[in-house]
Formats: structure tokens, sequence, C-alpha cells
């Protein structure tokens, strides 16, 4: 029976790994699937030695608190590992955590996968010798990092992007499209003939309890530019309806939509997202939007000298320019907000040629069923580690 260890520590991390380990399980049955994760991951089959409820941080100074809980996880980590050898480690994104993890294991011979790789081309650099050291196959999400690894000496695949699979085309049809949108608006209780501005703050506390307050001061100068326009909010999960209680309190009528981003952002004309995962997403639907980040002081001051690229946003890293704004920082304020999301609902050119641009970066995430060819490297990788 083939064990394989599966790690990841945050909400979008436990999606791509949910949907890997339900891949693996329809592959080879009898898997034994073990490690750290989610609910994703637990509903598809991972046996948890770990949650990582209270763990998710994003922030340098952040993550200083969680500390303790953080070693005892991996000290339970690798107790189970011990006792259970798995045929091969996963590891989800997360690199704080999972950088400390793998360098537990990879020297006991557990061959490392990782899935979802970290941004070392934006960050960090000097970690590129750990993933040489350590990691048996890197598998990036995104195209433009198989060359950076395969330069860095680092075995890699670039076996496309999962979100591929889960969000639809949007319709080439614009009467089609329309119709669908309306329909997602009746639904999701929106008013299907005012312009809709969907509202994603983030998947982490310490992304929602900073981005969620500037976010809602800027709606009312949104809406003083664009009087019809209404708002809706698509809650990650593990978030609760009150961490937007500074919208709700602005805009009581708004929607709180729970596990159904991809209907919000299918029916929304612009989107306000935090960095990350979100504006993948959102490129996925081609929706023209403003990106927001706001870390703490201390965490941003330590950080910045860290970082080597000039933009943040996948959306733009996918498309190789910036197509979309990028308000990080001090630059994320509410009157900034307001002006690129009104300048969106007001501009249809502008709104256009945004529209555009974002759907020609789907071809480049590669064909749908990426998960079933990550699954297949995960296992040819665990075969021939069970075969040694």
């Amino acid at each position: 029976m083939l064990r394989v260890m599966v790690s990841c520590g945050e909400p979008s991390g436990d999606v791509y790994a949910g949907g890997l380990a339900s891949a693996l399980a329809s592959r080879a049955p009898g898997i034994d699937l073990f490690g750290f994760g989610g609910p994703h991951s637990r509903e598809a089959g991972v046996r948890l030695v770990g949650d990582y409820t209270g763990l998710s941080v994003t922030g340098l100074t952040e993550a200083l608190r969680v500390l303790p809980a953080t070693f005892a996880m991996l000290r339970r980590l690798a107790e189970a590992a011990a006792r259970t050898r798995p045929d091969a480690l996963v590891v989800v994104d997360y690199p704080d955590f999972n950088f400390q993890l793998l360098k537990r294991l990879a020297p006991r011979g557990i061959p490392v996968v990782y899935y979802v790789t970290p941004q070392l081309w934006a960050w960090r650099k000097g970690r590129m010798t750990t993933m040489q050291r350590h990691v048996a196959l890197a598998l990036p999400i995104f195209p433009f990092e198989e060359a950076l690894y395969r330069e860095a000496g680092v075995p890699v695949q670039f076996l496309g992007h999962p979100l591929v699979d889960s969000v639809p085309a949007p319709d080439a049809d614009p009467a089609a499209a329309q119709a669908r949108q309306m329909a997602l608006r009746t639904a999701l209780g929106l008013e299907p003939l005012r312009p809709v501005v969907a509202l994603l703050p983030g998947s982490r506390h310490n992304e929602v309890s900073r981005l969620v307050p500037v976010i809602a001061d800027a709606l009312p100068a949104i809406a003083r530019a664009v009087p019809a326009v209404q708002f809706v909010i698509a809650c990650a999960p593990g978030r609760r309806r009150d961490e937007f209680g500074d919208i709700l309190r602005v805009r009581p009528e708004t929607p709180v939509v729970e596990q159904r981003t991809d209907d919000v952002l299918a029916s929304s004309d612009v989107v306000i997202t935090a960095s990350g995962t979100a504006t993948a997403q959102a490129a996925l639907h081609a929706r023209p939007m403003v990106v927001v980040y706001k870390l703490s002081p201390l965490t941003y001051r330590l950080g910045k000298p860290l970082v080597t690229v000039d933009t943040y946003a996948m959306a733009n890293l996918i498309a190789g320019e910036r197509v979309v704004p990028e308000l990080i920082q001090d630059a994320c304020t509410p009157d900034a907000i307001a002006a690129e999301t009104a300048s969106f609902l007001t501009d249809r050119a502008r709104w256009q040629r945004t529209h555009a641009r974002l759907a020609e970066t789907r071809a480049r995430l590669g064909p749908r069923g990426s998960t079933g060819r990550v699954a297949d490297a995960v296992l040819e990788v665990a075969q021939r580690s069970a075969r040694a």
C-alpha cells in the first residue's frame, strides 16, 4: 500500500491539496493519505494529524505569535512520519512551515514533491538552495516559474493550473454571457440590471482585519461616482460574517456569499480583491480588478528589502505586464481604491481593454486536467520510492 503525507497550511492550499488527494485516491485505491491540512483535505480522505486552524497568517511579525504552536505541529508531523514512513511527502505552498517540515523529512530518505511552489523568484531567493537540496520534484502552477526552477537545478514540471478545471471559460457569446450574469445576480440576491462590485478581502484573518476597514471606507465614494452600484462579498472558507462588519455597517444590504466565489466573480463587473490566489481566479473570469494589500508596518519594512519584483498580483505576473492596478501598503487607501474602481465602472473602453487582456491569460495556464496530471507525477515519485 502506498503512503503519501500531505502538508498544506492555509485555505487556498487546502483546496488544491483536497483536489490532489481525490485524484490520488481515484488512481490508487487504498492509498494511505495523511498529514496536515483543513476541511477540503479531510473531505478528500486525508487522515489529518493536524489542522491548520489558527496557524494560517501572513507577515513576519504575525508569524512570531504562532511560533510555539507551529513548532509543536512540526514535531507532531515528524513523529507521524517516523511511525508511518510515507513513500512521498507532498507539500503545498505555505513555505515558512513547509520548508521546516521538508528539511526534517527529506534527510530520512522521504522524497519531497513541492506542489504550488513558493515565489522564490519574488523574494528570499536564498531558499532556492533548500529546494535544490531537498526537493525531488517541483510542480509550479504558473508557466513562467518552470524555467526559473530548471535554471536553478531543481527538477520541475509545469502541469497547468488547477483553477482552469473549476472556473468555466467566459462565454464567447455576449448575449449568453449577459444572460448568465443576470441569472447569477438574481440567485445571489442582487438587482440584475445594476452594476456589481465583488469584494474579496482575503482568506486569512489578519488579511481580512487589515483590508475590510479600508475597503469599507472606499465604498461611499464609489457609490457617489456610480449611484446604482451594488456590492457582494465572497466569504472565504473559515471566515465569518462578523469579520465584514465595517462593510456591512456602510452597506448593510450587501450579500455575504459562502462557497460560491466563482458565481460571485461571474456576477460582477469589477472586483476589489486581496493579492493572492483570488487574482488568478478573477483573471480566469476575465474580470477587471483592483488588487489591494496591507501588512503590518513592521512586517512591510522588514520584508520589502527581500522583494525582487515590482508587481505582486498573479494576474499581472501571468500576463507579463501590469494589466490591473495594484494598491499595496501605503498606496492602499480608500481614495485610491474608490478612484480605480469607479474608473472601471465608468470608462467602458478601459474596462474592455482590461477584460480582453485578462481573457488572454487563461491560455497561458495550460489545458484542463492539471490536478490529474499532478497526481500522476506524485504517484510516480511515490512508487519509485516504494520500490527502492
